[in-house]
């Protein structure tokens, strides 16, 4: 196996979400991930209040005729009965996992103590954290003393070992403080675990000390193997504490949307009937034709909010299921040709 000697870093090949910074991303970040999803909705149905006030002035359309009008409300109420009938179907299936036998809560209890017990150790105190922030803080600094030791380790192995692995430590340093950084400024809750989480690729640093490893079995130091070896054990750790502060937090904010969906599906429903009894008169709709436009448009606005509900908690919900693909040192969003190592069948033979 051989290690490129080009200006390739060993930083890491996934997703650099915490290193960009511009305003654009920022933004993004905040719809997709970081914004508060009731005022993400909030958002997304004041761009459509202002986009049919906007088409209205401009004579794009209007609301005199009444038979589109109520086609539409007909639609929408349609529409607002399938989505929130959806969202039952989803409730359910997210009850169904909750509902287990002793054996399997059991089982699942056992896994959850004896993960806090793996921190403990790894980290060196009487007892891991309640906290989800504050375990994932402990973990980043176990990876964080593991790495500087192993850089320490190698400083009389051979120099381009050496050179090696502390650019790979100096990346680990660099992602994890990132980590710690974003931890600092937010609350102690599990979607700040997660979010925090999904900005650091460890799968592509468990990738490269797992193949550093492999590579240089026979040129580190025992000191040195034992430190990579603690290092790896460290991601891992990561790589577990992620997927169940994602599984709990998950389970969390779908319950959280299937309870909104219905707070707002009621006022939907009766504010799609409200717009079609406004037509509902032979004589024409029943307030004058000058407020009739800002009036079925607010009344559009609370019908459509349902779906704008369910796009702003679908955006962060697929976004951190997309970033977090990964699992252990199987990096799928790596391309095939992208990064420093290659390697040949047999070629270690």
């Amino acid at each position: 196996m051989g290690t490129s000697e080009s200006d390739e870093t060993l930083e890491s090949y996934g997703a650099d979400i915490g290193g960009q910074v511009g305003l654009l991303t920022r933004f993004r970040e905040w719809v997709l991930v970081k914004g508060n999803r009731l005022g993400v909705t909030g958002a997304l149905s004041g761009l459509v209040l202002v986009l049919v006030i906007g088409l209205y002035e401009l004579g794009v359309i209007n609301f005199a005729n009444p038979s589109p009008v109520t086609r539409v409300a007909s639609g929408m109420i349609a529409g607002t009965f399938s989505l929130v009938t959806l969202v039952v179907s989803v409730n359910q299936l997210i009850l169904s996992q909750e509902f287990t036998a002793a054996g399997k809560a059991r089982e699942r209890l056992e896994g959850v103590i004896e993960f806090r017990r793996d921190v403990a150790d790894d980290a060196a105190v009487p007892a891991s954290p309640a906290s989800p922030t504050r375990v994932l803080e402990l973990i980043v600094e176990s990876i964080q003393h593991d790495a500087a030791a192993l850089a320490d380790a190698v400083e009389d192995d051979d120099e381009a070992v050496r050179e090696t692995v502390v650019r790979y430590t100096n990346g680990v340093h660099e992602r994890t403080d990132r980590i710690e950084d974003q931890i600092s400024q937010s609350e102690s809750d599990a979607f700040t675990a997660v979010s925090a989480a999904i900005t650091y690729d460890e799968s592509w640093h468990l990738y490269v000390g797992t193949h550093l490893r492999g590579e240089y079995a026979d040129t580190l130091s025992p000191a040195a193997t034992e430190r990579l070896d603690e290092l790896v054990d460290s991601l891992k750790l990561f790589s577990v504490a992620r997927e169940q502060f994602k599984t709990t937090y998950l389970q969390r904010e779908l319950t959280r949307f299937s309870q909104l969906t219905i707070y707002c599906g009621v006022p939907s429903i009766l504010s799609a009937i409200l717009i079609g009894l406004l037509y509902a008169d032979f004589t024409g709709p029943s307030v004058s034709a000058a407020v009739l436009p800002y009036v079925v448009t607010a009344l559009i606005v609370v019908v459509l909010m349902p779906l704008a509900l369910l796009v702003s908690y679908i955006l962060r919900t697929t976004t951190i299921t997309h970033r977090t693909a990964s699992v252990g040192p199987m990096v799928p969003q790596k391309e095939p040709d992208e990064g420093p190592f290659d390697v040949t069948y047999g070629e270690d033979r």
